[in-house]
């Protein structure tokens, strides 16, 4: 979640910063023109969209899958008069989701990738001083405001998928909700499904809420409940995976997502795939999506190609990106969620079943640009006994991070913070007795050197505590 600035990117932040008047007018002179997707459902709320931006400081933006909210935001900000005294922040959960739309932004407004568009994640830093749109992952965000506590170099930040309320996104939030007291010139943009978007509109006092249409086709929605495995559970699921897959081909042509909660899964199905003998996964190409694999292995699934593919997908796919092609989506009702024990104090990766909202979004995957077909390997009643929604990742996680994060930037108590969702005081005990442990903070609950040190580290504090000591014994 956190990391050290590499010198190229501190010097690009520095410039973006410290601008004279001379290089302000430069800049607003050589902006970009945007030029919008007519096509897309947010092109209607174009006006709207612009005229919110320019009179609010906060603006609410809540769409359906296709409404084209990832891509045409950043546009509307360049139109809207913003970018010029500082960089369009674009923020995104996933390093695959800032590495493409970034390069969508830079197709659409027919510059190179790195110098009006750029993208920035862990490892990556493609912008420069001349970059007026930047598209990060938001723990990318996180790690400046150690060294830029106000965000000086942006003038606007666009929080995408915030629906998501990850640990990096609520934070950013509360964050946000101070912040403009003291900057009241930035905008910030928050983009949302359509999952209770007045929840964002009440944090930041009432800020307006513009709800896009989305552009989606018919999805056929099937239960295929493989029989012997308990409801929500994850078995091997090989054999309904391919004749899931079959019965997609007797539908007609498109590529098949499948949705699987990890790695190791991925390599069981696609062993599966290969082996099987059935004509129509014979001749298709299997090929793995998931956050571990490299920009190039991840790039592959978004590339041209002249055969059917059966793509194998853990919730990266889910939201964010758009893998075009897939006309078809078979999906297994689990992911591996993240949940802390407050008994063992220890955080787990547990198979689950996925909530009904996230069952939707794995749908609507198929229905971007053609009618879909969605089979569910579980049955109509599984489905309708689900939750509502995934719990934000706050309210089940270890918060050691969160409060030596706080700690590092100076923020403040947990329990003053303004969170979107208040953590239970037992968890906020059980951080610090945590960090206590670790030796990041003192008995005061004040940050030691360890503590500084491990804040600069982009791992959790208990695994960065090892990484420290392993360094120390040599």
């Amino acid at each position: 979640m956190r990391g050290r600035l590499s010198f190229a990117s501190r010097r690009a932040n520095d410039e973006a910063v410290n601008r004279s008047p001379t290089q302000l007018r430069a800049r607003r002179a050589a902006a970009p023109k945007p030029r919008l997707d007519a096509s897309l459902p947010i092109y209607e709320k174009r006006d709207e969209i612009v005229r919110a931006i320019r009179d609010h400081r906060v603006v609410v933006v809540c769409g359906e899958t296709g409404s084209g909210k990832s891509t045409q935001l950043p546009l509307l900000c360049l139109e809207a008069g913003r970018g010029l005294d500082g960089f369009i922040g674009h923020t995104q959960p996933r390093r695959i989701a800032a590495r493409t739309i970034a390069q969508r932004l830079a197709d659409e407004l027919a510059v190179p990738l790195g110098r009006e568009v750029g993208f920035k994640v862990r490892f990556a830093d493609k912008t420069a001083p001349s970059t007026y749109i930047k598209v990060m992952t938001d723990g990318v965000l996180l790690a400046e405001m150690q060294r830029d506590r106000q965000l000086r170099q942006y003038d606007t930040i666009i929080i995408d998928e915030a629906h998501e309320r990850s640990l990096n996104i609520d934070f950013l939030l509360g964050c946000f909700r101070r912040l403009l007291d003291r900057r009241p010139e930035l905008r910030v943009i928050i983009t949302s499904a359509t999952i209770d978007p007045q929840r964002f509109s009440e944090h930041f006092g009432g800020a307006p809420i513009i709800e896009v249409s989305g552009r989606t086709y018919p999805v056929e929605v099937l239960y295929r409940a493989p029989g012997a495995t308990a409801a929500g559970t994850f078995a091997d699921t090989s054999q309904p995976i391919i004749e899931a897959v079959a019965e997609c081909a007797e539908h007609g042509e498109g590529d098949v997502l499948v949705f699987l909660p990890g790695e190791r899964e991925i390599r069981e199905a696609s062993k599966a795939l290969h082996a099987s003998s059935v004509p129509v996964i014979r001749e298709a190409e299997v090929l793995p999506l998931y956050a571990r694999l490299s920009a190039r292995e991840q790039l592959r699934a978004f590339q041209p190609h002249d055969r059917r593919r059966i793509l194998l997908a853990t919730n990266i796919a889910e939201t964010s990106v758009t893998v075009p092609g897939v006309h078809f989506v078979v999906d297994t009702g689990v992911a591996r969620i993240s949940r802390y024990s407050s008994r063992s104090r220890v955080q787990g990766l547990e198979v689950e079943p996925i909530s009904q909202a996230s069952a939707n979004q794995r749908a609507g995957r198929c229905g971007r640009v053609a009618d879909g077909v969605c089979i569910r390997l579980y049955s109509e009643d599984d489905f309708a006994e689900r939750p509502a929604y995934t719990d934000p990742e706050i309210l089940r996680s270890n918060l050691a991070g969160v409060v030596l994060r706080m700690k590092a930037l100076k923020l403040g108590e947990p329990r003053g913070f303004p969170f979107l969702d208040a953590p239970s005081p037992r968890r906020i005990r059980d951080a610090y007795d945590t960090l206590i442990e670790l030796g990041a903070l003192d008995a005061a609950h004040e940050l030691t050197a360890i503590g500084r040190e491990l804040a600069a580290v982009p791992i959790d504090p208990r695994l960065g505590r090892m990484v420290l000591a392993a360094a120390e014994e040599g």
